[in-house]
């Protein structure tokens, strides 16, 4: 497809280019495919916390604490791999994050013990998906489509990432099952090399076309001295509390409950299967309202939620019932999320910004991670944790309210 280009530096389609797969939907289709893999592999650590411990003595709060730093240093690398993709394009970082992924789950796969647990899970995993996801991949996709499409767009991709925590989630319990949880690690770890090439579509369909290279200290501390920029911050760290102590620690509450294993796998499929729903109404949402009434209002009802299934009754029905509602929600905050930051800020910046409010995101999930655990091991329980999770909902709801609306910017 020949390339035009406006005054504003921007490309634009071919006259009479009408084809289906364009490159803004070729990169949409790699970038979904890339999330997918990241999102639906590390979906399924919760899995892997009891068949270690059983098999090979991995302690729980050894793994526990693994799972909470692939949070941790997910959310710190995150902006470092928006800034490189904004300034030099995609496919750089996420054909490294592809492998780091790779690389830290073979290597637990291979010694299976604590030390391996926390350098290839918590370490290693956490780079490589800073590399396959928000900036480099949503922001590659935020820049592929003009301002008219692009919430659409950005919602559609993260429904696509939900595809992989709905496939691979149930195949690593399988895996598990069936060759146990070493050989499922290096399994999975060479799947996850198909994503290595998912940058290069994200770069190609770019419609900003204004020379790289920037600096982007400017926009970050305009970005940090921005009160809406803070309150969204704020909020975003409920999000990732809320997700990281569900997915870590709802296969132990189930087992609690007197529920079987594997009811936790179908579960957090069930999530992936709606969250492919939710996430795409919200990014037609973030079209029709101000994308922080929005969040105000998800935030609102995922702490209802939470709070709801903690106290009622624990059998398939209502686990069922509490998967496809949380699956409604599960990812809606990140289209809602971007759509503040590029009405706000633009695009040109926007994986380096998003990785901002994305470290408040994780540091919210690495202690929503290891404080199931920590509670778990002083209670035997993980009563207290979810009802922080269901009071955190309330919070994050309360601080989206007051964030003001900005007209979408052409950037």
């Amino acid at each position: 497809m020949a390339r035009l280009r406006n005054r504003t530096g921007y490309r634009q389609a071919a006259p009479g280019d009408n084809s289906v797969m364009n490159p803004a939907t070729f990169a949409l289709l790699s970038g979904s495919f890339a999330l997918s893999m990241a999102l639906g592999v590390r979906q399924g650590f919760g899995l892997f916390l009891a068949p270690l411990a059983a098999d090979h003595g991995v302690g729980m709060g050894e793994a526990a604490f693994a799972v909470a730093l692939h949070n941790l240093v997910w959310g710190l690398a995150q902006p470092l791999a928006g800034v490189w993709a904004d300034r030099s394009g995609s496919k750089g970082p996420v054909a490294l994050g592809a492998l780091l992924f790779a690389l830290g789950l073979v290597l637990p796969g291979l010694f299976p013990t604590g030390w391996a647990m926390i350098l290839g899970v918590g370490l290693l995993t956490g780079l490589g998906t800073a590399g396959l996801t928000w900036g480099p991949v949503l922001g590659g996709i935020g820049r592929a489509f003009p301002p008219a499409k692009r919430s659409v767009a950005l919602g559609i991709a993260s429904a696509g990432g939900s595809v992989g925590q709905m496939l691979l989630v149930p195949l690593t319990a399988v895996l598990i099952a069936w060759v146990g949880p070493t050989s499922a690690f290096v399994a999975i770890g060479a799947l996850m090399l198909l994503a290595l090439p998912t940058g290069l579509p994200l770069d190609r369909a770019a419609l900003d076309t204004r020379p790289r290279g920037a600096p982007r200290g400017q926009a970050i501390r305009r970005a940090l001295a921005d009160r809406d920029f803070l309150l969204l911050g704020g909020g975003f760290f409920t999000c990732g509390f809320q997700l990281a102590f569900l997915a870590t620690h709802l296969p132990g509450y189930l087992t609690l409950c007197g529920m079987a294993g594997t009811d936790a796998g179908w579960a957090l499929a069930v999530v992936g299967g709606f969250n492919i729903i939710g996430s795409y109404i919200c990014g037609r949402l973030g079209n029709v309202i101000a994308p922080q009434a929005g969040l105000a209002v998800l935030y609102l009802l995922r702490g209802l939620a939470i709070f709801l299934y903690w106290v009622g009754p624990k059998n398939e029905l209502t686990l069922l019932v509490f998967a496809a509602t949380m699956g409604l929600m599960w990812l809606g905050t990140v289209p809602l999320t971007s759509g503040v930051i590029a009405r706000r800020f633009g695009v040109a910046d926007l994986g380096a910004l998003f990785g901002i409010a994305f470290v408040s995101h994780q540091v919210g999930g690495f202690l929503g991670a290891w404080l199931g655990g920590l509670g778990f091991a002083w209670t035997g329980n993980y009563d207290a944790v979810f009802l922080a999770s269901a009071v955190a909902g309330l919070v994050a709801a309360a601080l989206n309210v007051p964030i003001r609306g900005a007209a979408l910017r052409p950037a």
